[in-house]
């Protein structure tokens, strides 16, 4: 009963805080660059995930270079990543979200204002043009983030990559900025409403230069990539 209660304290603060956060972010779109207006989110969710019992901490942010441009990847635990991943990467970027997250009310218009790209992965005409959209968004200069996955995990391990953001990877040429989340599945396992206030690590790797792997079969990068998510997760102190 006492985490039903604490549970229901954070999500009621969460969604209260969320909606004063989305009509700040709404108005720097309007009257500020996106790079101003991503450092203000950055802020603002760092403040919704203290909020909400998460103690976030970081390492590896010297392996972000923010004059560069990346795909940035990594693993996906919950719903919070949205908030988390955020905070965590100060280099401004725009993600690559499942279709259905354009439909859910006041996200949904946040991130179709942002320019996230919608992808259907049961569409393949559509997911090829999605990843098309995102191979334009890098060579415009603008970094994105993709969780290879596909879906939030169900047991807490990382599941298999998807082989479309390693295809767009070598077809853009870009660079490719790993990253692992830890202790986001603890906090808000999937298809539970119950939360655990406690500490979430993100741990940022090195970059894996489009130089370095341009020679890959997909497949290979795929694994390398995989092994190298996984690495840093299981390094998350």
């Amino acid at each position: 009963m006492q985490k039903k209660i604490v549970s229901i304290f954070l999500w009621v603060s969460g969604a209260l805080f969320f909606f004063f956060s989305f009509l700040i972010i709404m108005f720097h779109l309007f009257f500020f660059s996106r790079k101003q207006t991503y450092q203000a989110a950055r802020r603002l969710f760092s403040v919704l995930i203290r909020l909400m019992g998460i103690k976030l901490t970081v390492s590896g942010r010297e392996n972000i270079n923010g004059s560069r441009t990346y795909i940035f990847m990594g693993n996906h635990q919950s719903l919070f990543d949205i908030f988390v991943i955020p905070a965590a990467i100060p280099s401004c970027f725009v993600g690559v979200e499942a279709a259905y997250h354009f439909n859910i009310p006041v996200w949904g218009y946040l991130i179709r204002k942002w320019g996230c790209i919608p992808i259907k992965r049961d569409d393949l005409k559509k997911a090829v043009k999605s990843l098309d959209m995102a191979a334009e968004t890098l060579k415009s200069g603008m970094s994105i983030a993709i969780l290879p996955e596909g879906h939030r995990t169900v047991t807490g391990e990382i599941a298999s990559f998807k082989k479309g953001p390693f295809h767009l990877a070598k077809e853009a040429k870009a660079d490719i900025l790993p990253f692992a989340v830890a202790g986001l599945f603890n906090y808000h396992p999937k298809s539970s409403l119950i939360l655990n206030p406690g500490r979430v690590g993100v741990n940022i790797g090195r970059p894996i230069l489009h130089k370095d792997f341009k020679d890959f079969s997909v497949e290979k990068l795929r694994e390398h990539v995989f092994q190298t998510i996984k690495h840093l997760h299981n390094h998350i102190n």
